[in-house]
């Protein structure tokens, strides 16, 4: 008996280990999300930002402090200055994403730790 545990345990772990995460992090969506909601007021992509009041996302991904969990705490709670669009957690993930991916765009292939 003690010979099929393996075969048991790969049949009953394998769809969950092998199946994509259903919550994953999109950063696709998130920069979908991004232009709907947040184009009004912050520059999303990679253009310079034209206004004083509202940092580009960019500019938010090169910061020290940003980090998914306190993009997740930010984007969880209202502000005075920004609209409330009440996201989903989902959506706080995905638009997440799409800031850190920024932060990964952004830098140089020696920095990243590639090198070519």
């Amino acid at each position: 008996m003690t010979r099929h545990y393996p075969l048991i345990l790969a049949i009953l772990l394998g769809p969950t280990i092998l199946a994509p995460a259903a919550n994953a992090q999109d950063a696709a969506a998130g920069q979908r999300l991004a232009r709907r909601w947040c184009s009004a007021c912050h520059e999303i992509g990679r253009a310079p930002v034209h206004n004083d009041v509202s940092p580009s996302f960019a500019a938010i991904a090169r910061m020290s402090s940003t980090t998914a969990m306190s993009l997740n705490a930010f984007l969880s709670t209202p502000h005075q200055r920004m609209p409330d669009y009440s996201l989903t957690r989902q959506e706080i993930k995905d638009v997440s994403a799409y800031i850190l991916s920024l932060k990964q765009e952004g830098k140089s292939p020696a920095s990243a730790g590639t090198n070519n």
